[in-house]
């Protein structure tokens, strides 16, 4: 899935505000995750007030250990289905069970990963 730009997000969040609805029904409509949506905004508006601050790099003689952000997000483009299963089976193996799920095909996926036992 491709990331969308500070400059898509933007008109997005402009879009949202200018039809008076909230972000969830907005995302909804437009096939976003309404977090984002709402991340975005408060992101463009707090982010244009304030300078990229320089980063600082760790001393040539200490080991540097790798960046790694506490938050990652990431774009949905559909809204998330409330009624999912999800099924954990002995393996530790996560299924995500969507409600128009296809019965044969679980079934099968099923006994092929207890056959792997």
């Amino acid at each position: 899935m491709e990331r969308a730009t500070q400059e898509t997000w933007a008109k997005r969040v402009e879009r949202w505000k200018e039809s008076g609805l909230t972000a969830r029904e907005f995302a909804s409509e437009v096939g976003i995750n309404a977090q984002s949506l709402s991340w975005w905004s408060w992101r463009l508006r707090s982010g244009s007030k304030k300078r990229p601050r320089a980063r600082r790099r760790a001393p040539a003689t200490t080991a540097a250990k790798p960046a790694v952000s506490p938050l990652t997000f990431v774009e949905m483009t559909a809204a998330v289905e409330r009624d999912a299963l999800e099924v954990v089976v002995a393996s530790g193996v996560r299924i995500c069970v969507r409600p128009e799920f296809d019965a044969a095909t679980l079934t099968r996926l099923l006994d092929v990963l207890d056959a792997r036992r």
